[in-house]
């Protein structure tokens, strides 16, 4: 008998605009994660589904380590030192 895949479950991540303050859950296609070289530089981004505001919030090791498992893309910030 042939393996089938099975079908894999959407990730859907729960956030919140500080602007409007609507709560929802967004799909890992949704969001961005910028890892730089210290935490002021590391963090994840997306737009606010309610009102269209860019959020940008700072991500530590276990939202990083939540995000890049749930397959959100992720861009490496080199240093210029």
């Amino acid at each position: 008998m042939p393996l089938t895949p099975r079908p894999v479950a959407a990730v859907l991540f729960k956030a919140a605009c500080p602007d409007c303050r609507a709560r929802f859950e967004l799909a890992a296609g949704a969001l961005r994660l910028a890892i730089g070289a210290s935490r002021r530089t590391t963090f994840y981004s997306f737009t606010c589904p309610e009102c269209g505001t860019a959020v940008r919030k700072p991500a530590g090791e276990r939202i990083v380590e939540l995000l890049t498992g749930g397959g959100v893309r992720t861009l490496r910030l080199h240093s210029t030192v």
